[in-house]
């Protein structure tokens, strides 16, 4: 696990958060937080409180971040009328990578290179004083809360799923 924190988009996701005032540090994880399961086991906390930055694009061809618990999968169809389209769909590694700037598996909600056209936030995880979302990089995290999440990406907090 050693040179994780000195990936480059393991510094990006540590700037905005010195930018952007977030107390949290970052924890290394020994195994990969590449899904909200395997976070959760490693962190040995509630899957519900793994923060996932998942990516959708819309038909104009903008990405849409929702960051979401990790205890449920998002109804697509919820969230198209939620951000008043008629379809989206979960965007590619390409994508992702390209207005984001980190690799699926390590999307942070901060420190995009490229805003998304919409930020919404899980209200599921209100239920949780901590929640986890990903730093950078699949076997980085760092802790946080839902006000925290819409403070510092100005998202709007929405149910996403059940």
């Amino acid at each position: 696990m050693e040179g994780i924190l000195e990936k480059s988009a393991v510094k990006r996701a540590q700037m905005a958060m010195t930018e952007l005032g977030i107390k949290g540090e970052i924890k290394i994880l020994a195994d990969s937080a590449r899904t909200a399961l395997d976070a959760a086991t490693a962190l040995g906390i509630e899957v519900g409180q793994i923060a996932s930055s998942l990516v959708f694009k819309i038909p104009s061809g903008e990405p849409i971040l929702v960051i979401t618990s990790g205890r449920h999968k998002v109804d697509t169809d919820l969230l198209a009328r939620i951000v008043e389209v008629e379809t989206l769909s979960r965007a590619d590694a390409d994508f992702v990578k390209e207005f984001s700037g980190y690799s699926v598996g390590g999307v942070a909600p901060i420190g995009w290179l490229n805003r998304a056209k919409d930020i919404i936030i899980d209200k599921a995880l209100s239920d949780y004083e901590v929640v986890w979302a990903a730093a950078g990089h699949p076997h980085a995290v760092f802790p946080t809360s839902l006000s925290e999440l819409q403070r510092v990406t100005l998202g709007r907090v929405e149910q996403v799923g059940d």
